[in-house]
């Protein structure tokens, strides 16, 4: 295991954290090392072009484009298993994968939705009624924030065809055991989509040793561009056609579901990554090893700060935990205080150099379902490797006077 860098280090290659802002909002979005914003600049000035043409510019813009998606591939560990498709965000590949299945659609087909889901794993799928699909919510356990595998059983049978769910609620933290509900849903003939968005940010994927259908994440909340990746078995790309234009052959994968083409800027700030990567790692080599390595460092970085603030709010008389928090869960931390509401307590965090937030986040059905308005919703402080305990002190000190009744 490589020795953890000094956080002060770590902090140097993220350019936004010179300043006194303290960023505790990174579930909507991470900070960029330097060189994510350094390529993607220099790309716009030396290759900003169409892909495909013979000229140099373009053939150096097709190597980046090709590069992008292959180091998604081992991003994910996902090599020999099946394709990469990059696009704008999940919330659009969530659409087209779902758009997709619905042209392939039966009536009594049915759709599986956990109740803990982020809308854009949700949503794209119960629009599938209109095509004569079922659609079940896999309801979530107020008490114990689960959607557990006995509820699952219940509503899975023969006719299921997609299970879609998230790795971690972006609201509630916790980390569910993937592997089992895929081979729950394996069982019946089914296959799983998952939404990677929140787990992504603090631990390696491996869709691999996990045997996922599909997986979802977006790069700009894992300290890349703005755009989001998606994995797909080459089983299940085969069970469905892209939107893509008519004359572009349906096996030509991931091109027929990348409408309109991908941002090739961003797929050149996305290999930018790799610098960052392997200095957390201590390793100078480009390869599923040195990721592994830089998401250890990753979890060790975060721990201490999400740990803090976990335990302050847990000692804080009227404040309500909005998830079970535990050894299973990321620095995602959400809560509600007795008397005093969401948009209150953030306004006042506002007039400091902090940055958190408060609503339904998009989990507007998991609030819902927890008794909670989701105007108002939940505060939610999200920490990342490159936050530190000073931040955390700073925050719990203005807490100290917006937690009371």
């Amino acid at each position: 295991m490589p020795l953890t860098p000094d956080i002060n280090q770590v902090r140097t290659w993220f350019p936004a954290l010179a300043s006194e802002f303290a960023y505790l909002e990174n579930a909507g979005g991470s900070q960029v090392p330097g060189t994510v914003a350094d390529a993607i600049c220099g790309y716009m000035t030396s290759s900003y072009v169409q892909l495909g043409a013979g000229y140099a510019q373009s053939l150096r813009a097709s190597a980046t484009v090709e590069a992008a998606h292959a180091f998604m591939e081992t991003f994910m560990n996902a090599q020999g298993l099946g394709k990469i498709v990059l696009g704008p965000s999940t919330t659009a590949l969530s659409h087209i994968l779902a758009g997709a299945y619905g042209e392939t659609v039966k009536p009594g087909d049915e759709f599986i939705i956990a109740e803990t889901s982020h809308e854009s794993n949700a949503g794209p799928w119960e629009k599938l009624k209109s095509r004569g699909a079922v659609v079940h919510v896999w309801k979530v356990d107020p008490e114990t924030f689960e959607c557990s595998l006995e509820s699952l059983r219940a509503l899975l049978n023969e006719r299921t065809r997609i299970v879609a769910f998230p790795h971690v609620s972006n609201i509630l933290g916790q980390i569910v055991d993937v592997p089992a509900i895929v081979q729950l849903v394996h069982s019946v003939g089914a296959k799983v989509v998952v939404d990677g968005v929140a787990y992504a940010p603090h631990h390696a994927i491996d869709v691999a040793a996990w045997g996922v259908d599909w997986y979802v994440f977006s790069a700009y909340k894992v300290y890349g561009p703005h755009m989001a990746v998606l994995f797909g078995r080459t089983e299940a790309f085969a069970e469905i056609v892209g939107p893509n234009h008519f004359f572009i052959p349906a096996n030509s994968v991931p091109h027929k579901f990348e409408l309109g083409g991908i941002s090739h800027e961003a797929c050149a700030g996305l290999l930018a990554l790799r610098p960052y990567l392997q200095f957390l790692a201590g390793r100078h080599v480009d390869d599923r090893e040195t990721i592994v390595k830089a998401f250890q460092v990753m979890e060790r970085l975060e721990a201490p700060p999400a740990r803090r603030l976990v335990e302050y709010l847990r000692s804080k008389p009227g404040v309500r935990l909005i998830g079970a928090q535990g050894t299973d869960s990321v620095g995602t931390v959400s809560f509600v205080f007795a008397g005093k509401s969401s948009a209150a307590i953030v306004a006042e965090v506002d007039r400091h150099p902090l940055g958190i937030r408060y609503g339904h986040m998009y989990a507007y059905r998991l609030v819902t379902a927890l008794g909670i308005p989701p105007e108002d919703g939940v505060v939610r402080v999200s920490v990342v490797h490159y936050n530190t305990l000073a931040e955390i002190e700073r925050l719990i000190a203005v807490f100290e006077t917006v937690l009371t009744h």
